[in-house]
């Protein structure tokens, strides 16, 4: 709703010339994206780390890209040729993420605190009841993966038929909003849960719905337009990094080993993916500034041919007039 609220108003504005009409078939796409993201993705987001930590759950970013690259290769957002070395790095880093994946879910290890702070400590009181609850938050966290990448795709292909970011950012928070009303109370009998005070409740919503949604919808469709949708989860594990360090030092999180191993794994994998990916960009340029530009060839009289005649003992050659030419070019 506040990010509904706060994007409405620049797309109402900056894009009343270039929105385009929303059809039935790009109206469902947008009631599909807000079913994916704000709807199933956040909500496992949320469950996944209550039952986790916040740094296991934006580590599990990191399988984003893979995923999202899988989904190219089956809608053709992305090619492959097995006979090149780009091609070739794509498909290894994709398979490398997975152990690095189930690592991550199946082994916690021992904690490990690379900051010593004594803060207030996350999930002290429910660390004990919560622990067999460890894999079935990451897995809750690895299925929110699969959402996310499927918003990614279809968002990519909705701005095709509506290149108007914030008017989609906007009908993807609105749609996003009634969605998750709709669960949240056929899920919470407790109505006191909507009570929202002037503390860090109010500043999560705000900022989650500012930053998180607004900025991040319309942020991922601009690049999404011009990069494609793989490109846009390249930066997934800057966010493992910043969370895994201010977890440690706000939330006074512990970081365990099988979270270590398996995130450096996945990132091994991410940036194998990343080379072949830019080799691709090069590639592709360098052929378009091969490509050679020629004017085409009509059949018309008025063309830029070579027409004779006989006149005489002589051939004579037509040249065509300043006028035809520049018609015809």
């Amino acid at each position: 709703m506040v990010a509904t609220i706060v994007i409405a108003p620049f797309a109402l504005v900056l894009e009343r010339k270039i929105r385009p009409k929303l059809t039935l078939p790009i109206f469902l796409r947008i009631l599909v994206l807000g079913f994916l993201e704000p709807v199933v993705d956040q909500n496992l987001y949320y469950l996944g780390m209550k039952y986790t930590t916040a740094t296991l759950a934006s580590a599990t970013v990191n399988v984003i890209p893979a995923l999202t690259f899988v989904m190219a290769l089956i809608f053709r957002l992305e090619r492959v040729n097995i006979k090149k070395v780009r091609s070739i790095a794509k498909i290894i880093g994709t398979v490398i993420m997975v152990p690095g994946a189930v690592i991550m879910t199946l082994y916690k290890g021992p904690a490990i605190n690379f900051i010593k702070l004594q803060g207030a400590s996350h999930h002290t009181a429910t660390n004990e009841a919560e622990a067999k609850h460890w894999v079935a938050g990451t897995l809750m966290l690895l299925a929110r993966c699969w959402g996310w990448s499927g918003f990614y795709i279809l968002q990519s292909f909705t701005l095709k038929l509506y290149p108007a970011e914030l008017s989609l950012t906007a009908l993807i928070c609105f749609i996003g909003t009634i969605g998750g009303a709709v669960v949240s109370f056929a899920m919470e009998r407790d109505m006191s849960v909507w009570k929202i005070g002037f503390d860090s409740s109010l500043l999560a919503a705000v900022y989650s719905g500012v930053v998180c949604s607004g900025i991040a919808y319309y942020a991922q469709g601009v690049v999404i337009r011009e990069q494609g949708p793989v490109f846009v989860t390249a930066f997934s594990p800057l966010c493992m990094i910043i969370t895994a360090a201010l977890g440690s030092v706000i939330l006074a999180e512990k970081i365990h080993l099988g979270s270590i191993i398996g995130t450096v794994i996945i990132i091994f994998g991410l940036y194998t993916v990343l080379w072949g990916k830019s080799k691709d960009q090069r590639n592709s340029t360098t052929e378009d500034k091969g490509k050679v530009q020629e004017l085409p060839i009509t059949d018309d009289s008025k063309s830029m041919n070579l027409e004779d005649s006989i006149e005489g003992p002589a051939r004579v050659l037509k040249i065509p007039t300043e006028d035809q030419l520049t018609r015809e070019i």
